[in-house]
């Protein structure tokens, strides 16, 4: 049968020219989205756990689960879900290959203090029924999570959302990103530079340049998400920012000295309200 969007004669036409009931056609396609979500939710949590397995590891891995997959199907899904196979590192878009390349600035820095480099990133999160994506700003020093945003879709307006938001905060010396569309975009960059922010971006296939991030990513879906089963965004938005409430204020870090980020962050750095940045979400 031909494809909605590329036929001709209507899906009830072809169906009857068939002899194959409508009702059939439809199944099947929902069945199939039930399993492709299924696989989705088993590859994120792998790729959680490792990080470096490409198509054919992950594809290998799901087999082993007793899923009869094939690595054309697992690419497509790691696409959907922003887990570019060629590079190890979790990418939720492909960077736009014309873009101003910026340096990483990090290596060898020894960054001792709030707002001296902030970091952001987008990852999956999974849903009862479909997914959202989520994007943090996260003070690299402290672990602090200056703000979020989850979306739909993989726009730039809900990172820039989560952008300004942080910025009515403080500003640091460093942002820190992957080379992702959303952040390399005209409108993200220009709102950097018109703070006079230094602009540091992650080499390709180095999840280990924004490794603070990845370890976030960890906790959020490991402590949170995969405890919970959100019917709707919006339970998914109430679920994560109580609990990114309860990460800045109450969750101790060993690498901190077992201090929460909130002691870091805004007991050494800022006259803020402290629940300013973590209840933003929950109204």
């Amino acid at each position: 049968m031909i494809e909605p969007g590329n036929a001709m004669i209507p899906i009830n036409r072809q169906c009857d020219l068939l002899s194959l009931p409508r009702s059939s056609y439809y199944y099947e396609s929902e069945r199939d989205d039930t399993y492709n979500q299924r696989l989705m939710n088993l590859i994120d949590e792998q790729f959680t756990r490792t990080p470096f397995y490409g198509v054919e590891k992950m594809t290998a891995w799901l087999k082993r689960q007793g899923q009869e997959v094939n690595p054309k199907r697992v690419r497509r899904l790691m696409r959907l879900m922003g887990l570019e196979a060629i590079y190890p590192k979790p990418r939720l878009s492909l960077s736009n290959q014309e873009h101003k390349k910026y340096p990483y600035l990090l290596r060898n820095l020894m960054i001792d203090h709030p707002d001296q480099v902030w970091c952001a990133d987008i990852t999956y999160i999974r849903m009862l029924q479909g997914f959202v994506y989520l994007m943090a700003i996260m003070d690299w020093h402290s672990r602090f999570v200056l703000s979020w945003e989850i979306s739909t879709t993989l726009d730039t307006d809900f990172c820039l959302s989560a952008l300004e938001e942080a910025l009515g905060l403080s500003k640091p010396d460093i942002f820190n990103t992957d080379q992702g569309s959303q952040f390399t975009s005209i409108e993200f960059i220009r709102r950097l530079e018109k703070g006079n922010i230094r602009i540091s971006m992650d080499g390709r296939g180095r999840f280990i340049d924004n490794i603070f991030v990845e370890r976030l990513w960890r906790s959020v879906k490991y402590e949170e998400v995969y405890l919970h089963d959100y019917e709707t965004v919006s339970d998914a938005r109430n679920g994560i920012g109580r609990y990114f409430l309860l990460y800045n204020m109450e969750r101790l870090h060993e690498s901190l000295g077992y201090k929460t980020p909130y002691e870091i962050y805004v007991k050494e750095r800022l006259n803020i309200n402290p629940m300013q940045a973590s209840t933003a979400h929950l109204n």
